[in-house]
């Protein structure tokens, strides 16, 4: 997910489940000793002496979901004290195999040390895939210029940051200019499609005078890009701002992608533009997207989503309904709104499936 500051690594290693690589829930951890002290405190405290030394081996192998070969070892050593010890009664022949709980202790020492030298491997390779993701789709400041940002990212693929949508905001010669996009496909496969797009814009926002120039350059961009594959049908869609010097308008460009929804005065408008070619197409020349103005009061905010908002359905196949929903979650002020749209677009549709960006831009003249 991509929030302001170091909020995006953070959430993003929160939603990791302890199955995907995450560190165990403090019961995993726990489970080993407690079993070890339940079998002794109940063996012990039994009248008919119960047998029980049979769960004894399944200490080791669970130790090894939490523990390093170390502490892997002294849980071992601790199982095979007690089976020898007279009080607790596990030590009578035929209760209990010594050898198999030895073999086993021996054994999870062994897997202990090969998953701890695998998961030490993976975090340093995680570490650098979220370095390389950030730099890619760098975290949104606060403001840029005259404008307040706020932004929200899910990566449709588990375990990755930057999918197949993009949006950043930049100052220049020109303004504060911002882009919100959705290229072919999702997750992985279309990142290196991203790359192409926020470096054409990046670089067009600081010579280019104006937005059709801009969209100019990442077409241009993604037809090259396209040009010496076979069969490559690749586009994107793409909606370019650029707000005036005194922040009291907005100019835009729309390239396929749907229409920003302007927040004025607890109501929602959808911004009448037309829609033009996808990005990649190369038909940008021939039929360029008409640019318009939007005049903004002290206030206002422009709220910008991708197609997975947009196009997000619930078990019946009902579109999340943004604008009804938006005017409403935009009256609560309890959090910012990106995160309260995605929790009501959770509650709506249940499991979203494809790459989900939302952008808030607020102007303050």
């Amino acid at each position: 997910m991509r929030t302001v500051g170091g909020r995006w690594s953070r959430q993003y290693r929160d939603e990791r489940s302890w199955l995907r690589g995450a560190p165990p829930p403090w019961w995993v951890r726990v489970l080993p000793i407690a079993l070890l002290v339940g079998v002794v405190v109940v063996t012990v405290a039994s009248r008919n002496y119960l047998d029980l030394g049979f769960l004894l081996g399944a200490i080791p192998p669970l130790a090894v979901l939490s523990y390093g070969p170390l502490a892997t070892a002294v849980l071992g050593v601790l199982v095979i004290g007690v089976l020898h010890i007279p009080a607790t009664h596990l030590n009578r022949p035929g209760e209990t195999d010594l050898l198999t709980i030895v073999f086993v202790s021996v054994l999870s020492v062994f897997v202990s040390y090969v998953r701890s030298h695998r998961d030490a491997q993976l975090v340093t390779e995680r570490t650098v895939a979220e370095v390389v993701q950030r730099a890619v789709v760098p975290p949104l400041p606060k403001r840029v210029g005259p404008v307040r940002c706020a932004g929200l990212y899910r990566a449709a693929q588990h375990g990755t940051l930057v999918g197949g949508d993009f949006f950043e905001v930049r100052d220049g010669l020109y303004g504060v200019r911002a882009v919100m996009g959705d290229v072919q496909g999702h997750g992985l496969s279309a990142v290196a499609t991203v790359v192409s797009l926020l470096g054409a814009f990046r670089e067009a926002v600081l010579d280019q005078p104006d937005l059709e120039s801009v969209a100019a350059r990442m077409d241009r961009r993604l037809t090259v890009d396209s040009a010496g594959a076979q069969n490559a049908e690749l586009f994107a869609t793409a909606m370019l701002l650029e707000f005036s010097a005194d922040a009291r308008s907005v100019r835009i460009v729309a390239c396929g992608h749907p229409a920003p929804i302007l927040l004025h005065d607890g109501k929602v408008r959808e911004i009448g533009v037309a829609a033009g070619t996808p990005l990649g197409l190369g038909l940008v020349g021939v039929d360029a997207p008409k640019e318009v103005t939007v005049a903004l009061e002290p206030g206002d905010r422009l709220f910008l989503a991708s197609d997975g908002v947009w196009e997000a359905r619930d078990d019946s196949g009902g579109f999340y309904p943004l604008p009804e929903r938006l005017a409403e979650l935009a009256a609560q002020g309890s959090a910012p709104l990106t995160e309260l749209v995605w929790a009501d677009l959770v509650r709506h549709c249940g499991t979203i499936h494809d790459d989900t960006s939302m952008l808030v831009l607020a102007p303050e003249p």
